[in-house]
């Protein structure tokens, strides 16, 4: 039988060391006005699974931005993954979780059911998983 309390544990406590492990990377991406300007104008988004999305059709240099962005989520995802005894999925999932809550009012983020939104001052809908 599967232990759900287990799993939240480890959840929680992944989720707790998600902000050493990707605000670097958002954080470095910032700097970047392309990321900047693609994320403010709605272009790309976070994504349920932790990494970003694109909202519309991109450019090639969108295209190479969110690529290399999402390649080096995957790296913390993986290194902290091992450190936290989790698998790279639930790093990532749990990270989503955090970074569709830190979105900002105007900024787009994916649905559980896959459809896009627009962050209001309201909280973003999000997986029930999500603590």
């Amino acid at each position: 039988m599967f232990d759900y309390a287990k799993k939240n544990k480890a959840l929680a406590v992944i989720g707790g060391l998600i902000l050493t492990a990707v605000v670097a990377t958002p954080v470095l991406a910032q700097r970047d006005p392309a990321y900047e300007a693609a994320r403010s104008s709605g272009k790309i988004g976070e994504k349920p699974d932790g990494y970003l999305g694109y909202v519309t059709p991109p450019s090639p240099a969108i295209k190479a931005l969110v690529e290399d962005l999402n390649i080096k989520r995957k790296a913390a995802y993986t290194r902290k993954a091992q450190e936290t005894n989790s698998t790279v999925e639930q790093f990532a999932f749990t990270s989503g979780c955090n970074l569709i809550m830190r979105t900002a009012p105007g900024e787009k983020y994916q649905t559980p059911n896959g459809s896009w939104n627009t962050r209001d001052s309201s909280d973003p809908v999000r997986d029930s998983r999500c603590l």
